[in-house]
């Protein structure tokens, strides 16, 4: 195989790498190009390397620490898929060990024993993705979601019918709104207490994204409440029918606020999507409280690949 030069990526590489992912067909929320290039922090960076000018390979790199966690994901590429002895080759030649967020669908289309004859395989159970229909989000229709429905017209009485609401599409001119938000949301739940822990890498990741939002393949909403931004969420496409809602914030103390404003962005940023994947719950209860609390039509297996 023919390699590019192994680089880090950046927001500002979303152009140049665009192509590779027109029309990919990984479920997961790993395989959204915008996300790749905004999650970095202190603890990790991506980096990428064009293989065969015909795909994008991309691998995160970590501080030595936490030099165990350094992996691979599956090549992105419109043309064709590799193998998996291809991507033992691969591997080796880039100097990784494993390959993380490998979906079922690739499993199944080359057959777990020709995989198990490459690799050891093992289900990443603390990062399935949460995949929801995005009727279900948008209407809230059904029994199921009385008690969300309750919470948007109780918001709605309280705030929306009396004028204290205005949503908007995030733009360059609105983030500084959305970072000072952001400072506030993060305050009620200490993500800046370890800056190894995941509350405190996703704010990174959204800091990245609102700084660039100009260069990223995203969409985003915010709603503002008595005149102040009290919520915001982003999203962008990842494969032909399904959109990621990568970021979704909103203060608690407003009730009803995330239930209106969750719906909001179901009706506003997915548009032509039939599913809505809001990725995993990062192993935190509460989280993956309020992710089921929607119902998911599919909780999406994540797998990784450790060379034998």
């Amino acid at each position: 195989m023919d390699y590019g030069p192994f680089t880090p990526l950046g927001p500002s590489d979303h152009d140049r790498l665009a192509p590779f992912f027109k029309n990919q067909s990984y479920p997961l929320c790993a395989y959204s190009l915008s996300s790749i290039l905004v999650w970095s922090s202190k603890i990790y960076q991506p980096y990428g390397a064009i293989v065969d000018d015909e795909a994008l390979i991309v691998g995160v790199e970590f501080t030595p620490f936490y030099e165990s966690r350094r992996h691979l994901i599956l090549p992105v590429s419109p043309q064709r898929t590799f193998s998996p002895e291809e991507l033992v080759r691969m591997a080796i030649d880039l100097g990784f060990t494993c390959y993380w967020f490998i979906p079922e669908s690739y499993l199944e289309a080359f057959g777990r024993t020709r995989v198990e004859r490459c690799f050891a395989i093992t289900e990443q159970t603390h990062l399935m993705d949460y995949v929801y229909r995005a009727t279900d989000l948008a209407e809230l229709k059904g029994k199921k979601y009385v008690k969300k429905r309750n919470l948007v017209n109780q918001f709605k009485r309280s705030h929306v019918m009396r004028g204290r609401t205005e949503d908007a599409p995030i733009t360059p001119a609105a983030v500084p709104e959305c970072l000072d938000f952001l400072e506030k949301w993060c305050e009620e739940r200490d993500c800046d207490a370890s800056p190894e822990e995941d509350l405190a890498c996703e704010k990174q990741a959204v800091i990245n994204s609102l700084n660039h939002f100009g260069e990223l393949d995203m969409a985003g909403l915010l709603m503002r409440v008595d005149g102040k931004v009290s919520a915001f969420g982003i999203g962008s496409g990842l494969t032909p029918e399904m959109g990621v809602l990568h970021f979704e914030k909103a203060f608690s103390e407003i009730k009803g606020l995330y239930q209106y404003f969750d719906r909001l962005c179901a009706r506003q940023l997915f548009n032509g999507c039939r599913y809505i994947n809001k990725e995993s719950d990062m192993d935190l209860d509460r989280l993956a409280r309020a992710k089921a609390s929607y119902h998911p039509v599919r909780m999406m297996a994540s797998y990784r690949l450790n060379l034998r």
